[in-house]
């Protein structure tokens, strides 16, 4: 059933659920600025680091709530970090704008108002990353984010990065699963934009403690005049020793994470110095440059089923060493004198080549009569840690004379060439 055809393409009670799931913004008070926080006991980060087991946990929570088919997240995704200070919110009204999406974003620091996960934020540190994974994709899971929204401050750590990742494998799963159904339409090609906002420390801290004094200023008009509201005034934003810091905590933990996903999505570190129309500019040009990269909708149909390079390799490991147990269970015999003929014959060749890494070995042994012998060898060698890769060349020669003719009698020989590949040493010279 498309999504239109109901409301959000949810039961009532599943959208009140996802209703109350993200707690309205309130008038923010001017908190306090904590008092001697140096001489509180340090915090201890005592939850479990597997990115997968979180992932799939926070995800098999929300798929028994909701439903899979009810598993329907926004087309496009922009998320959006960067350095304290550096105009996230300004940004990432102009990106929603940009895009006509008229629905407020996803603010991660909106979505954790928990005393524990408060007293975190207000001492600069990071919230747990599975209840951060959960709030953000409860949130995502709201029908009005159908289109595409923007994502505030997540993923900030390294188990974050790992979940988005996970969850990225699971939009593409979920579209080819229903590609041919009539819900094809609400499990689109999810299009997701890694934007990152970077600007140095000393001007973090600089707009921090501006931040925080023009905050002060306003809350005491607002006060005095009765008029307005409160603007939040943030601990980090009170000195330039917990701006440091919480510039320290982006720069070792969410930074240093967020360049890994440069190896899986398209990646934009935007220089955030400048005026905000300097800033912009530069947002719409890698967005444009982006969108030339990108393949069509169609055009991704026709060679979605041929898995990406990433996905075989996964669990390449696991499989190899399956396929070994099976040759010493079910061909013992042959498998052994695959075994014996790289330890005897080939292995003294490849050690004359260490240095070079390479070695090319030619071969006409009675064993590769059987085809599943070049299997174990390839897969003798990846077990080890070499690369192998097998040419079968045949070569016509002279067998016989015709004594009548004199013709000479050819016969077809099989040659196998086995090409192996792996670290080689440097040559230590002198100085």
């Amino acid at each position: 059933m498309p999504r239109s055809s109901t409301k959000g393409g949810f039961p009532a009670a599943t959208r009140a659920n996802l209703a109350a799931a993200k707690p309205p913004v309130p008038a923010v008070p001017a908190r306090p600025a904590p008092t001697a926080l140096s001489a509180k006991p340090a915090m201890q980060d005592l939850e479990i680091k597997d990115a997968a087991l979180i992932f799939q946990t926070v995800w098999s929570e929300l798929e028994a709530e909701f439903g899979r088919e009810h598993m329907r997240f926004p087309t496009e995704i922009f998320w959006l970090n960067g350095a304290p200070g550096a105009g996230k919110g300004t940004h990432t009204r102009f990106i929603l704008k940009h895009r006509g999406y008229p629905q407020q974003p996803v603010i991660v620091s909106d979505l954790l108002q928990s005393p524990a996960a408060r007293q975190r934020i207000d001492a600069g540190l990071l919230v747990g990353d599975r209840e951060v994974t959960a709030l953000v994709l409860r949130a995502l899971l709201n029908p009005i984010y159908e289109n595409g929204t923007v994502v505030d401050g997540y993923p900030r750590t390294e188990v974050q990065v790992e979940c988005l990742k996970l969850f990225y494998q699971k939009l593409m799963a979920l579209r080819n699963e229903f590609r041919d159904t009539a819900l094809a339409q609400v499990f689109r090609k999810p299009r997701f934009h890694i934007l990152v906002l970077y600007i140095d420390e000393a001007e973090s801290v600089q707009r921090q403690v501006r931040r925080g004094l023009q905050s002060i200023e306003h809350n005491a008009h607002v006060q005095e005049s009765g008029e307005g509201a409160l603007f939040e005034v943030r601990p980090t934003d009170l000195t330039e020793e917990a701006a440091r810091n919480r510039y320290r905590v982006f720069k070792e933990r969410t930074y240093d994470s967020l360049r890994a996903l440069r190896e899986v999505f398209y990646y934009h570190y935007i220089n955030g110095s400048g005026t905000v129309e300097e800033v912009q500019g530069r947002v719409l040009k890698e967005l444009k440059y982006q969108s030339s990269l990108e393949l069509e909708e169609e055009t991704y149909d026709f060679i979605a089923d041929i898995p990406v390079a990433g996905e075989i390799v996964q669990h390449a490991r696991q499989d190899l060493v399956i396929r070994l147990d099976d040759y010493a269970k079910d061909r013992p015999d042959l498998f052994r004198r695959v075994a014996e003929l790289v330890r005897v014959k080939f292995m003294p060749i490849v050690l004359r080549h260490a240095i070079s890494g390479q070695a090319c070995i030619n071969t006409e042994d009675s064993v590769f009569d059987d085809p599943e012998s070049l299997g174990m060898l390839i897969d003798i060698f990846s077990e080890r840690g070499y690369h192998a890769v097998v040419d079968l060349h045949r070569l016509e020669i002279p067998d016989s004379l015709d004594p009548k003719t004199y013709k000479i009698k050819t016969r077809w020989k099989k040659v196998y060439r086995v090409h192996i590949r792996f670290a080689g040493s440097e040559i230590r010279r002198g100085d």
